[in-house]
C-alpha cells in the first residue's frame, strides 16, 4: 500500500483549523459593549460595575499597560435560537500562545458576584442551555491590560516592567464580542479529533496502532460535509467510536492527572495583580468542578488561599464548598511556593508552620504533600522540615531544566542533611503545565525511569505561571485517554492519591538520592536584585530578635507578648520568599515595592525590639548600657541570648603602621594583616602559629562580562570566566582615625569604598564594601585565593552546612560553579581552616590552583557581590550597596558557625541599669538555638527550637531560665509528641548530625491568665 500517512495528517490540520473548530459556534449574533477606564489602580467591584460606560466596538484599542477596563456587554438570545446551548464569546484581543502573559479578565454578573474568568484558552460564558428565546444577557468583565514582557523574541529589556515607566499607549484591540450558538456535537468531534491526532504523533510510524487512528480518521473526514459541519459531526464521530474504545494495553503506564494552575505570586506582574489572577483562575475551577463531576483540581500557596479569602468573599464561599467536597484540593503546605535556597533556617520552617496552619484552621485539611514544581533548587535541609511538619510526600518538576546531566530518578526516596528521607516524586512530563496531549503522554512514557519497576506517575494539568488552570476540553481528553489503546491511562485523582499508591507500589525498590537537588541552571538567582536579598536576611534576622526579646520580657516583666505584629510581618517576609522575588527575578514594580516593604518591616520590628530590650533593660536614665546578644554564642562578656551590663574601659585597639612598600601593616595580637600600595590583602599571618592564610593577592575585585544565552536575571554561564578585569587601581589607600584601612576604586561609571579593620581580640579580618553600582551586564566578585588544600567546602544551609567538592572531577562537580550559602563557607586541611562569613550575600563559586614555584595548592573562593542583568528589570541593581563580609583564620567549623552569626545578629546596647539572664543556655556550643518564642496559640509556652551545627552527636544540657512546669517535644506546629523530662531546671537531649528539635515549655504562670490564641 502507498504510504499517504502526511497527505491524511496534513488534510487532518487543515479540516480542523479552518472547517470543524470554526463551526462550533454556526450562529452568533454582536453583543452591545461598552467600557470604562478605571483611574490608577484597580477599583472595588461595585464602582467598576456602577462607573458609566462609553459605546466600544471591536477593532477598538484599548488597555494602557496595567491599567484595568470595565466592559459591559449586554444583549437579546434570538428567539429562533430557543432550547439551544448559547454562549457569550469574549475576545479582549488575546493571543492564543500568551495565556497567563497578557490581558486577563473576570467576568461578573450585575449583583457583583463573580462567573469565570477570562484567558486567551478560557473566553467563553455559558449563557443559557438551554435558551430562551428573547433572555436578556448583561454581563460586566473586569479586564486587565497587563502587558506582555516576556515575548516572542525573549530577554529584551524593556521599561512596561513598571507602571512608574510604562507607556501609556493601548496594547490590546478588541476582538469578538458575541452570543453565539455552541454547537456541542461539533465540539465533541473537536476533542475526539485532537486526542487521535496526538496519539499519532506520539506513536512510532510503523506502529499498526497508528495507521488503524489514521485509517478511522480518514474514514471520519469522508463522511462529514465540509458545507454542513454541524449537520454531519454525529455522523463523523461514529466512525471514530471504535477506535476510542479499544481499550490500553495491561501495562500501560498510568497518569495521574492533577488539575492545576501554576500561579507565581509575582513575576512579569506585581503582587497586586496576582491577587486578581487568582481570583480569575479559581472562578474558573470551581465552575468547572460543577460541570465536570470527575474533574479534581489542586492549589497550592496558603497565601492564595488568604487573597482570595481577603478580597474575593464570593469566590471564597465556592472555594470553601469545592474544598470541602473533596475536589479543591489544597496541597504544599507552604506559605508560598518560596526559593528553599537561600530562606534562613527558621523562615524556611515558618512556610510550613503558616502555610499548614491555615490549611488546618481554614479547611480542617492536613496536608501531607509538598509541592515545589518550579523552585530553582532544593536544599537538603528540606526533607527534615518536611517530615517535622507533618507532611511526608514531595513533588517538583524543576530538576528536568538542569543543563549538564539528567537525574537518573523519577520516583526515590529523598535522604537530607540528617539523614531524613522523604518520598519524592519527579512527573516525568516534564511540565507543571501539562495539557494532556498525545505530545505529552508519550514523553511521559518514554522518560519514566522507573519502568519495570513502578507503572505510575503524576501530570499537573493545566495552563499555569501567570494562571488559568484547567480547560474544558484538557478534562475531555482525559475521559478519551481513560482507557485507550496506544496510550498512558489517564485519570484525574488527588494529589495524594497518586502519592499512596506509587508509594505501595515502589517504596520498598525506590532509590535514594543523598543531598540537595541542586539545578544546573539558574545559578545567578543567588545573587540577582541584591537589595531584596539583603532585605531579606536582615528581616529573617530581626524577626528572631524581635521574638527572643520579646519572650524574655514577657516571661520576665509580664510584657505584652506582640503575637498579631509577628503573624502579619512573618507572613510578609515568607509571601516576598516566593521563587521569583527572592532569587531577583521579577519585574522593576516588584522589586520597587519589595525594597519599600523591607523597608518598613525593618522599622516596625525594630519598634517591637525597642520596646521589648527597653522593658528589660530598667532604668535608662542611670547612665548605664545594657548590651544584648542575641546570637546563640556567647561573646564579650555576654552569655548566648543573653544581655550584661557594658563594661566601662573599651578593649585595647590594634596597632597600625606604614607597611614597606607601600600600604599598611595591622596587628591585635592574634593576627598580622598586610594591605598593600593597592589595597589589596597580601598577607593574613596567625601571630602565635606563624601560619599564612593567603595564596595570593585577596579581597581582590574582580569584574566579568555577564551575558548569558538566555534567562538574564536568573542564568550565569560558564563562559562567564573566560572575560575578566581585576580591580586593583586604587583612587586612595588610607588609614582612618579608628585604625582602619580606607580603599577607594574607580571603574566604569561604578565606584567602591571598602573598609578594613581588625577587631581588637579576635582572629577575624573585617571588611565593609560600598558599591555605587552603575554597570550593565557585569558580574562583581570579591576573591579570596587561600593557602589550603581541600577537596570539598562546607557551606552553610538551613539548620547545619553540607559539603561540595572544590575540584571539577566528574560533570555533576563541573556543573556546580556557582553555590549557594547563607552565612559562612569554610575550608579546611588536617586541624587548620578558614572561613569566609558574611551579612548578606548567597552566591561564591570555588577554583584550585597549583603554585609552580611549590607545588601549593591555592583554594580560590569568591564572594557573588553584584550583577547588572537588563531583563526583566532593566535597571537591576543600580546605585548604592553594602556588603559587609570577613575572613576568619584558623577557624573550626564551629568558629564557621559562630562567626556566621555574630556578623548577621550585631550586639545592641540600650541605655540601662540590668544586665537580662538568656530563657535557654545550651552548655554545648554545637547545639544552636535557633528560636525563642512563645507559643503561637498565647498558651504563655515557652517554644525553643535547636539543632546540632556541626555534623556530629551531641549530648545537650539545656539550662532554663524560668520556672518548668513540663517540657514536650513537638512538631514545627507547636503539636506535642513527646514528654522530655525536666530536672532542676534541666532538659538533657541527644542530638543527631544536624537533628532539628522543637521544645514546648509550659512555664509556671501562678496568677497569669493568658488568653488562649488559635
Amino acid at each position: 500500500m502507498h504510504n499517504d500517512r502526511s497527505l491524511t495528517e496534513a488534510r487532518l490540520k487543515r479540516v480542523l483549523d479552518e472547517r470543524i473548530r470554526p463551526a462550533v459556534y454556526p450562529e452568533s449574533v454582536p453583543l452591545d459593549v461598552g467600557v470604562w477606564q478605571a483611574p490608577g489602580e484597580p477599583v472595588p467591584v461595585p464602582e467598576g460595575i456602577a462607573a458609566p460606560r462609553e459605546p466600544v466596538a471591536p477593532g477598538a484599542a484599548w488597555g494602557p499597560a496595567w491599567g484595568t477596563s470595565w466592559f459591559t456587554v449586554s444583549g437579546a438570545v434570538p428567539e429562533e435560537w430557543a432550547g439551544r446551548t448559547v454562549e457569550a464569546v469574549l475576545d479582549l484581543g488575546f493571543d492564543p500562545n500568551m495565556t497567563g502573559f497578557q490581558c486577563e479578565g473576570l467576568v461578573y454578573r450585575g449583583d457583583g458576584s463573580p462567573v469565570k474568568g477570562l484567558n486567551p484558552r478560557n473566553h467563553w460564558v455559558r449563557v443559557a442551555a438551554p435558551a430562551a428565546g428573547g433572555e436578556r444577557v448583561e454581563l460586566h468583565v473586569e479586564a486587565a491590560s497587563n502587558p506582555v514582557i516576556l515575548d516572542y523574541r525573549p530577554f529584551v529589556p524593556t521599561e512596561l516592567g513598571d507602571r512608574e515607566t510604562a507607556d501609556d499607549r493601548p496594547r490590546y484591540r478588541l476582538g469578538r464580542m458575541d452570543l453565539a450558538v455552541f454547537d456541542t456535537a461539533v465540539w465533541e468531534l473537536v476533542q475526539d479529533l485532537e486526542v487521535l491526532e496526538g496519539l499519532m504523533k506520539g506513536l512510532p510510524e510503523e506502529a499498526p496502532r497508528r495507521w488503524e487512528v489514521l485509517r478511522a480518521v480518514e474514514r471520519a473526514l469522508d463522511v462529514l460535509d465540509l458545507q454542513d459541519v454541524g449537520g454531519t459531526a454525529a455522523r463523523a464521530r461514529e466512525r471514530l467510536t471504535g477506535i476510542l474504545t479499544a481499550p490500553a494495553h495491561a501495562s500501560a503506564h498510568r497518569i495521574s492527572a492533577v488539575g492545576h494552575a501554576h500561579i507565581d505570586s509575582a513575576w512579569l506582574w506585581p503582587l497586586r495583580e496576582t491577587v486578581r489572577k487568582v481570583a480569575r483562575t479559581t472562578s474558573n475551577m470551581t465552575a468547572l468542578l460543577e460541570d465536570e463531576p470527575d474533574f479534581v483540581y489542586a492549589m497550592s500557596q496558603a497565601q492564595q488561599f488568604a487573597w482570595v479569602k481577603e478580597h474575593r468573599p464570593e469566590v471564597w464561599a465556592r472555594v470553601k464548598k469545592a474544598v470541602a467536597e473533596g475536589r479543591f484540593v489544597p496541597v504544599g503546605g507552604m506559605w508560598v511556593e518560596s526559593d528553599t535556597n537561600m530562606p534562613g533556617s527558621e523562615a524556611l520552617a515558618r512556610q510550613f508552620v503558616h502555610g499548614k496552619r491555615f490549611f488546618l484552621d481554614e479547611f480542617g485539611i492536613e496536608t501531607e504533600e509538598v509541592w515545589l514544581p518550579d523552585s530553582f533548587g532544593y536544599s537538603a535541609a528540606l526533607p527534615q522540615l518536611v517530615r517535622l511538619s507533618g507532611s511526608k510526600w514531595f513533588l517538583t518538576q524543576k530538576i528536568s531544566w538542569s543543563r549538564t546531566n539528567t537525574f537518573p530518578h523519577h520516583t526515590f526516596w529523598w535522604e537530607g542533611l540528617d539523614g531524613t528521607r522523604v518520598f519524592t516524586h519527579f512527573p516525568p512530563i516534564d511540565t507543571y503545565n501539562a495539557q494532556l496531549s498525545g505530545e505529552e503522554l508519550a514523553h511521559a512514557v518514554r522518560n519514566f525511569r522507573e519502568k519495570g519497576r513502578a507503572t505510575r506517575s503524576l501530570a499537573p494539568t493545566g495552563w499555569g505561571d501567570g494562571g488559568g488552570g484547567t480547560t474544558r476540553e484538557m478534562v475531555a481528553r482525559a475521559k478519551r485517554l481513560a482507557d485507550l489503546e496506544g496510550s498512558a491511562r489517564v485519570v484525574f485523582e488527588r494529589p495524594s492519591a497518586f502519592f499512596e499508591k506509587a508509594h505501595a507500589e515502589y517504596a520498598q525498590d525506590a532509590p535514594v538520592w543523598a543531598g540537595e537537588l541542586y539545578l544546573e541552571l539558574h545559578r545567578a538567582t543567588l545573587t540577582s536584585q541584591a537589595r531584596t536579598k539583603q532585605g531579606n536576611r536582615w528581616a529573617e534576622h530581626l524577626l528572631h530578635e524581635a521574638e527572643l526579646w520579646s519572650a524574655t520580657a514577657a516571661v520576665r516583666t509580664g510584657f505584652p507578648y506582640p503575637y498579631e505584629r509577628l503573624d502579619r510581618l512573618w507572613k510578609t517576609v515568607l509571601l516576598h520568599q516566593f521563587h521569583d522575588i527572592l532569587p531577583g527575578t521579577s519585574i522593576a514594580w516588584v522589586h520597587r515595592e519589595a525594597a519599600r516593604t523591607y523597608t518598613e518591616v525593618a522599622a516596625e520590628l525594630e519598634e517591637l525590639i525597642g520596646a521589648a530590650v527597653t522593658a528589660l533593660a530598667g532604668d535608662g536614665t542611670a547612665g548605664g548600657t545594657v548590651v544584648f546578644n542575641a546570637a546563640p554564642h556567647g561573646r564579650g562578656g555576654a552569655a548566648a541570648l543573653s544581655a550584661r551590663l557594658a563594661d566601662a574601659l573599651a578593649p585595647e585597639p590594634p596597632t597600625a603602621a606604614p607597611r614597606e612598600g607601600g600600604g599598611y601593616v595591622l596587628a591585635n595580637g592574634l593576627l598580622r594583616v598586610e594591605i598593600d600600595g593597592r589595597g589589596l590583602l597580601v598577607s593574613v599571618r596567625e601571630t602565635e602559629s606563624g601560619r599564612e592564610t593567603l595564596g595570593a593577592p585577596a579581597n581582590l575585585l574582580q569584574l566579568h562580562q555577564d551575558f548569558p544565552n538566555m534567562w538574564d536575571a536568573w542564568d550565569v554561564d560558564e563562559f562567564y570566566r573566560n572575560t575578566v578585569t581585576d580591580l586593583v587601581e586604587a583612587d586612595a589607600v588610607e588609614l582612618t582615625d579608628d585604625g582602619a584601612v580606607r580603599i577607594v576604586r574607580s571603574f566604569g561609571s561604578s565606584r567602591v569604598v571598602q573598609r578594613i579593620g581588625l577587631p581588637a581580640g579576635v582572629r577575624r579580618v573585617d571588611i565593609d564594601t560600598e558599591v555605587d553600582w552603575h554597570e550593565s551586564e557585569k558580574f562583581l566578585k570579591a576573591a579570596f585565593p587561600l593557602d589550603i588544600r581541600s577537596d570539598r567546602i562546607a557551606a552553610e544551609t538551613q539548620f547545619g552546612h553540607l559539603h561540595r567538592p572544590t575540584h571539577t572531577n566528574t560533570t555533576w562537580d563541573a556543573a556546580k560553579f556557582e553555590a549557594c550559602a547563607h552565612r559562612f563557607v569554610h575550608l579546611e586541611e588536617n586541624g587548620w581552616g578558614v572561613a569566609l562569613v558574611d551579612d548578606s550575600t548567597y552566591g561564591y563559586d570555588v577554583t584550585r590552583d597549583v603554585r609552580p614555584a611549590d607545588g601549593g595548592t591555592t583554594t580560590t573562593v569568591r564572594l557573588s557581590l553584584l550583577r547588572a542583568p537588563r531583563f526583566p528589570d532593566p535597571r537591576t541593581d543600580q546605585g548604592v550597596h553594602r556588603f559587609r563580609y570577613a575572613l576568619v583564620p584558623g577557624a573550626g567549623i564551629g568558629d564557621a558557625v559562630r562567626e556566621g552569626y555574630r556578623i548577621n545578629l550585631p550586639e545592641r546596647r540600650v541605655p540601662g541599669d540590668r544586665g537580662v539572664g538568656s530563657l535557654v543556655h545550651s552548655a554545648n556550643e554545637a547545639v544552636v538555638i535557633s528560636a525563642v518564642k512563645l507559643a503561637d496559640d498565647g498558651s504563655g509556652d515557652v517554644v525553643l527550637r535547636l539543632y546540632e551545627s556541626l555534623g556530629g552527636r551531641a549530648d545537650a544540657q539545656l539550662s532554663l531560665g524560668f520556672e518548668a512546669v513540663s517540657a514536650h517535644r513537638c512538631d514545627l506546629l507547636e503539636r506535642p509528641s513527646e514528654a522530655v523530662r525536666v530536672v532542676e531546671g534541666t532538659i538533657g537531649l541527644a542530638l543527631r548530625p544536624f537533628e532539628i528539635v522543637t521544645l514546648r515549655v509550659a512555664r509556671d504562670q501562678t496568677g497569669v491568665r493568658p488568653k488562649l490564641r488559635r
